[in-house]
């Protein structure tokens, strides 16, 4: 047909959904073509692209205004404003508005545009202005309308004088007996979709059963759930599942409703629930809702069987052979900030989100929060203050918001004390759970280590399928959601529970005793990594500044060895200097522990290019060692070969070739030629060799030192890695440019595979691979490798450290080799690197 667009775009939030499907039904009649969100972007659509490609099309955008659409749907903002962009630049660029609520546009942005109305109209007028409205705007004559039944009007029908009008299609079934639409109800539009989705895919029951913990809102979803989609029922009922033998006198209450009327008021239950499955067997359009159920062997006896749908709730995960179990998790955090400040109008985003975040954007926090702000005016800095010191009593102040019947604290506490009374084993688990970080808890924590728990736990967590049912025991109540590699709590969760917790000393006593036995030796060998990157948060979760368990602090001190061997010192130097200055605190500077924090704090500074302090911090530790345990103790050669770095990397050369040389015989003579430190010692020997001019002999000593390291470490260990890159440099310097160009090649493709693209290992090795190009000539693949390592190192290790200068630097020479002399201008003067 001349004149139809591609397709029209019809851009609406969640709540709308009924009248997009409404208005697509009457355009793809009339011959249009459209495109609707929910319908056209399958799983795994990648929405912004979608909206991307829609819009860029020139397809008509039509938008179904409604109170929600104006407020705070992102996608819904991001596709109207887009169009207004578009129309701005293009006024051919079609927008086509309706109102689908009386909402006011009078003031802002919708002022000046016509916008037609299709709320409180009869179904033939509401079409009539939909089809209108879009003729309008695309100058189209579309053909007669398709013959089959199109979607039920969404809105309320007008009723005309004299007349018995349509029967209005938004009413509440006539057999209900739901509490009243919570108003305050926020977001989850998606999984409401979702929801609706899954119920109606033609099974015979569908069934859906919402689990999370207590606070997430699972009882509210139900509840939005029911209100929002009620035209789709005859009947829907609530029955309170908490209790199951009270299930069947909620379910002869149905049989016995006034509407219903299945059987008399006075009909005993067994005969009256069984009257009620007769009739829900052989009708549709009905939904039950079971809610807070704890056990699918307790509910299943009462589900009916029939073509309607079920909905549970529960804490509950496993429903298997009964429903689909839906995960109800925390809110997206757009979802806060937007219930914070819908209640909390004055209140800045950027504080929203700081609440959002130490509440975890668990809905019950966050409507508790609104409701004590709210009441009190309480400034947002000394909410977050009180919660962090005392969280317990906080999560118990105000009424709880609407649809929660209790607060939080009293959720968690009642919740955790029936666990204790009926599951000894589970609730001690709990409280240690408590104990450690908000995210996944491995289970080997635990199983590794019994004899360091407590009875029955000891014994439990020796008998694999025990423990694990003990596990499925908090899921169960609600307290832990469960993965594959551990149990994980809300982080409210755990502060309500150590702030309760009537044996807290014990408690933390035992998890500081299981992490200080769970770390490995090796904190620095790749093959650790994910280990430590498990555990660093529940070391971090049990304060080990203030601790007095001094294999805590090792674990620690070996967490922050981690975080500089795999390339994080950005956030390892923080941590050695806040445990740093703890540990001097408390144990004062010669301790064993504080020297060994001092040793990774130096790293930390080195690693980030902050020599100066790197030495004094070394300088200080070599003295103190060497007063301590003598001059040829493995501790002190240690000092002696941090200091030689800084020495080297400050300039004085000669003194620490002295140093290295010195350090190295006393390694040889004490741990032997073979020693890991003794080759960590020849390899920063050659290093300054190298400096000083020495090629050959460094090229001697690094020869020995990387088949030394190859047979005693393995060809891929990182200390052997460095070993062949030094080399390579050797041969650089002497040069030999076809063999540092091979042995750089494997380097790099080795540091990539076992340290990652953004190691600072791997980037030294892609610098000196493009210095190898260089010194060949092939000046566009040394462009190519120094631009891609200069922006790697601006963002691991920022603009102002020295190897990120470096390779500005080389990468200059490499655009002055490409006749770019101007380019290479500009990026000297940005870097302030000399030519």
């Amino acid at each position: 047909m001349d004149g139809v667009p591609d397709r029209i775009v019809i851009s609406h939030t969640g709540k709308d959904r009924d009248w997009a499907q409404w208005a697509r039904w009457h355009l793809e009649a009339a011959g249009y073509r459209t495109e609707l969100d929910s319908v056209d972007r399958v799983p795994g659509t990648n929405v912004v692209e979608a909206m991307h490609r829609a819009l860029s099309r020139d397809n008509p955008l039509l938008v179904l205004l409604s109170a929600e659409y104006l407020g705070s749907d992102e996608f819904a903002t991001d596709e109207w404003t887009a169009r207004f962009a578009q129309r701005r630049r293009d006024p051919a660029a079609r927008l086509i508005p309706l109102r689908v609520e009386n909402v006011d546009l009078s003031d802002g942005i919708w002022a000046p545009i016509v916008v037609a109305d299709v709320f409180d109209l009869t179904p033939d007028r509401a079409t009539a202005a939909l089809l209108d409205a879009v003729r309008r705007a695309v100058d189209a004559g579309p053909p007669e309308p398709l013959s089959v039944v199109p979607p039920q009007y969404p809105g309320r029908a007008e009723v005309s004088a004299g007349t018995d009008g349509p029967r209005p299609v938004k009413p509440l079934p006539v057999v209900w007996n739901l509490a009243r639409r919570n108003t305050a109800f926020t977001g989850r539009d998606g999984m409401l979709d979702r929801l609706r989705d899954a119920l109606s895919n033609g099974s015979r029951v569908a069934v859906q059963a919402l689990y999370g913990m207590g606070g997430v809102g699972k009882t509210q979803l139900a509840l939005e759930y029911a209100h929002r989609f009620a035209d789709d029922y005859d009947l829907v009922w609530w029955i309170p599942s908490e209790q199951p033998e009270l299930i069947a006198d909620h379910l002869a209450a149905l049989a016995q409703d006034e509407q219903l009327r299945l059987v008399p008021p006075d009909t005993p239950t067994p005969q009256a629930v069984k009257a009620l499955r007769d009739h829900l067997r052989r009708v549709g359009r009905w939904l039950l809702i079971f809610d807070n159920a704890e056990d699918r062997e307790d509910l299943f006896p009462w589900l009916p069987d029939g073509p309607g749908h079920l909905l549970i709730t529960s804490r509950n995960p496993n429903w298997t052979g009964i429903a689909e179990a839906v995960d109800v998790d925390v809110f997206a955090r757009a979802e806060s900030v937007a219930l914070l400040r819908t209640h909390l109008p004055h209140l800045a985003e950027a504080d929203a989100d700081r609440l959002a975040d130490a509440l975890g954007d668990l809905p019950l926090g966050v409507g508790q929060a609104v409701d004590l702000l709210a009441e009190t005016g309480m400034p947002v800095q000394d909410y977050l203050d009180d919660l962090a010191a005392h969280t317990a009593e906080l999560m118990s102040e105000g009424r709880p918001p609407a649809g929660y019947p209790v607060s939080l604290a009293a959720t968690v506490t009642l919740t955790a004390d029936h666990l204790c009374d009926t599951a000894q084993a589970a609730g001690q688990l709990l409280y240690m759970c408590a104990q450690l970080g908000s995210e996944t808890i491995p289970i080997d924590l635990f199983t590794a280590s019994p004899e360091l728990l407590p009875e029955p736990l000891n014994t439990t967590v020796r008998r694999p399928l025990a423990f694990r049912r003990v596990l499925g025991q908090l899921g169960r109540h609600g307290l832990a959601r469960l993965t594959t590699s551990g149990p994980v709590l809300h982080r409210l969760v755990q502060a309500v529970l150590r702030d309760t917790d009537p044996n807290s000393a014990m408690h933390l006593s035992t998890v500081e005793n299981l992490l200080a036995a769970a770390g490995p030796d090796d904190a620095t060998h790749p093959k650790w990594w994910p280990r430590w990157t498990a555990l660093l948060p529940h070391i971090l979760a049990v304060n080990p500044a203030t601790t007095e368990n001094r294999d805590l602090c090792s674990a620690a001190t070996g967490a922050i060895w981690h975080l500089l061997a795999r390339g994080d010192a950005q956030m390892a130097l923080p941590l050695a200097e806040f445990l740093h200055q703890s540990w001097i605190a408390k144990h004062g500077p010669d301790d064993l522990i504080v020297l060994n924090i001092s040793e990774s704090l130096a790293a930390a500074h080195t690693a980030l290019g902050n020599y100066r302090q790197a030495y004094e911090l070394d300088q200080d530790m070599f003295v103190r060692r060497r007063g301590l345990y003598g001059a040829d103790s493995p501790l002190t050669l240690n000092a002696a070969r941090n200091l030689a770095i800084d020495l080297s990397d400050l300039g004085e050369l000669g003194q620490a070739q002295e140093l290295n040389e010195d350090t190295l015989a006393r390694s040889r003579r004490v741990l032997g030629d073979d020693h890991p430190d003794t080759l960590t010692s020849a390899s920063h020997l050659a290093a300054d060799l190298s400096q000083l001019g020495e090629f050959e002999r460094a090229r001697e000593l690094d020869e020995d030192t990387l088949a030394r390291r190859r047979r005693v470490l393995g060809d891929d260990h990182p200390d052997t890695l460095t070993s062949a890159s030094n080399l390579a440099v050797d041969f650089t310097q002497l040069g030999e440019f076809e063999g540092a160009r091979e042995l750089d090649e494997d380097t790099l493709a080795r540091r990539r595979r076992v340290l990652g693209d953004d190691h600072p290992g791997t980037l030294t090795s892609a610098s000196n691979l493009a210095v190898d190009f260089f010194r060949l000539g092939e000046f566009e693949g040394a462009r190519e490798l120094d631009e891609d390592t200069l922006a790697r190192r601006r963002r691991v290790l920022g603009d102002d450290h020295p190897d990120t200068l470096t390779s500005a630097g080389n990468l200059a020479l490499d655009l002055e080799a490409l006749d770019r002399a101007d380019d290479a201008r500009v990026l000297r003067r940005r870097f302030k690197v000399k030519s």
